[in-house]
């Protein structure tokens, strides 16, 4: 996607790039989008770096990405469900979903809280706190999901080996 200008459509929910902390772009508001890589937007408002997540695309102009999860009725948190909007959740520098990276180590559910102990392929990772406002916001809109706690765990330290098989061909390392 070429960079271009556009004006928001309705308030408009978005992340600072890399800290993570939440902002409101508001409506008639102009932006212009510098990439669009795994389902979300980067762009740039006010001289801020902002990421857009892809469910909001609608706001920008894009055709928004459908999370589409049914309640069952019974008032609980379906780990399956939580798995799922995980696997939406793509590495913002190589477009491989965290699941697949291996990046996600465990996931608990207890009640409506959701507790997610993951990594970033480094200690130092500039975008780590982006990626935890990922998980907490796509893994918040599973049905009965009140609180997302997400762990940063840096052991044992991630290395390619844990990437899917898929992962690592897409990335090249496979051989």
């Amino acid at each position: 996607m070429q960079q271009q200008m556009v004006v928001t459509r309705r308030q408009t929910p978005a992340r600072r790039v890399p800290s993570g902390v939440p902002v409101d772009i508001p409506e008639g508001e102009f932006v212009n989008i510098r990439q669009s890589l795994g389902g979300n937007y980067t762009v740039t408002w006010q001289g801020n770096m902002l990421r857009i997540d892809g469910t909001d695309a609608d706001a920008i102009g894009c055709e928004p990405e459908k999370l589409d999860f049914t309640d069952d009725g019974s008032g609980r948190v379906q780990e399956a469900q939580v798995w799922a909007a995980l696997e939406t959740i793509y590495d913002p520098e190589i477009p491989i979903n965290l699941v697949s990276l291996g990046l996600i180590y465990k996931v608990e559910v207890e009640g409506g809280q959701v507790s997610i102990d993951m990594t970033l392929t480094a200690p130092g990772c500039g975008m780590g706190p982006v990626l935890v406002s990922d998980v907490e916001y796509r893994v918040g809109k599973v049905p009965n999901v009140a609180k997302v706690v997400v762990n940063l765990v840096f052991d044992p330290p991630w290395s390619r080996e844990m990437m899917s098989e898929e992962a690592q061909l897409e990335a090249g390392l496979f051989f």
